[in-house]
């Protein structure tokens, strides 16, 4: 287990500048951002730093959003996917800053693969790399063959696309660093402080079971864990369930089958994804659970798919096991606004959240210093409730992910 510093649950009353509820990536880095500026943040934690998706993704840098440019274009105009496309690839840029500028100990490394199952998919790698590089982000590769062989060892894949820019880390001591860079430009973070109510008003009083903020600014950035505190929210997203495991340290074998330390994951709808860690596990993890229940059998959820990947660990030993909660829209691209004049929200990153909730920070904290161009890009996305309402929406989309998942085994 990581060490990590007790940070004091809310007592009383104090003043901010900005309250942020939650403190995952969205909520530390919009303090960072706002911080640098100079002003006062206190961010209300109901369970540890990271504890949600922050601490517990598959550690993947994945550029970009959950739907394509050209899908965005298509559905919401040029203009919006202009503005989108601008700031694709911003939040890489800041993960790494952070890491640099705080001297995070992540273990970060780079390199990422995007693995196409069949030849259908390895026709849009093709697309996928143009699409990008107009874009302005060069650089990326497409291998076949022997080539592919050499970077992924297993025969499932019809090709690679390589992207130097991607990479990996260990997602809890990115998060842990990330608070500890905040708290070193003056922020505030109290943990074990879960928000009972927002109190709206010129001047909105954020209230926790033993203590309340009253501040400027509030911004809600709990994702998946959102619970009943901002209804609205609730009834336009879902959280959802995705599982990993870690084996046993894999030593030499570990490095054969990663031999240039790359993370991958596959272009299925329902994706599979893997890196090694720096102690040599490799860290696996698919699927999805709408709703997100809890889980006693990821072994047996996720063992199948990494046999399927590297036969040669049908037999491995699993040492860890975990499932972490991400917030799904209607239309897989961030729901971000404002819920009053002085009162934002960010959430529902779909799957990308890593490069996003990095990107968004920044995004937030010019909005609330009164810059809003960025801001608007995103919140004039048009987000609707999940058909059937909170009853229906988990079968209604489980009905939605058969479909695709079918799709990916026929190839089509």
């Amino acid at each position: 287990m990581l060490p990590q510093d007790i940070r004091p649950t809310l007592q009383g009353t104090v003043e901010a500048d900005v309250c942020i509820v939650g403190a995952g990536y969205t909520g530390l880095n919009t303090g960072i951002a706002l911080a640098r500026r100079g002003l006062r943040v206190v961010v209300l934690e109901a369970a540890r730093v990271g504890w949600g998706a922050s601490g517990r993704n598959g550690g993947q840098i994945v550029h970009s959003y959950s739907r394509d440019i050209d899908v965005i274009a298509a559905s919401h105009g040029a203009e919006v996917a202009k503005a989108l496309g601008a700031m694709a690839f911003e939040g890489a840029a800041v993960l790494r800053r952070n890491v640099r500028d705080f001297g995070i100990d992540c273990h970060l490394q780079d390199g990422g693969i995007f693995a196409a199952v069949n030849a259908r998919q390895a026709r849009k790698l093709e697309h996928h790399k143009a699409l990008w590089e107009s874009l302005g982000h060069p650089g990326l590769d497409i291998i076949e063959g022997d080539a592919a062989r050499s970077l992924v060892d297993t025969d499932r894949y019809a090709a690679l696309l390589v992207d130097p820019t991607g990479g990996h880390f260990h997602p809890l001591r990115l998060a842990q660093g990330e608070a500890a860079g905040l708290e070193s430009l003056g922020g505030v973070i109290h943990e074990h402080s879960r928000v009972t109510r927002i109190e709206r008003g010129t001047a909105p009083v954020v209230h926790t079971t033993q203590g309340r903020v009253r501040a400027k600014f509030v911004l809600v950035a709990c994702n998946a864990y959102v619970g009943d505190l901002e209804p609205k929210l609730l009834a336009r997203s879902m959280p959802c369930g995705t599982q990993v495991i870690a084996t046993e340290p894999l030593g030499e074998r570990g490095r054969a089958l990663l031999p240039h330390n790359h993370c991958v994951e596959d272009c299925n709808y329902l994706l599979d994804y893997f890196r090694l860690s720096a102690d040599g596990r490799l860290i696996y993890g698919g699927g999805v659970t709408y709703g997100a229940p809890e889980l006693d059998a990821i072994d047996r959820i996720i063992r199948p798919k990494l046999a399927k990947t590297f036969p040669q660990l049908a037999k491995v030993r699993i040492d860890y096991a975990w499932s972490g909660n991400f917030q799904l829209t209607l239309s897989r691209l961030p729901d971000v606004g404002r819920l009053a004049d002085n009162i934002y929200y960010s959430h529902g990153c779909s799957g990308h959240g890593v490069t996003f909730t990095h990107l968004i920070g920044g995004v937030l904290a010019e909005a609330i210093a009164g810059q809003a161009e960025r801001f608007d890009a995103f919140a004039r996305l048009p987000h609707h409730p999940f058909p059937g309402g909170r009853m229906l929406r988990v079968p209604f989309t489980t009905l939605g992910a058969w479909y695709y998942s079918l799709r990916d085994r026929l190839g089509f």
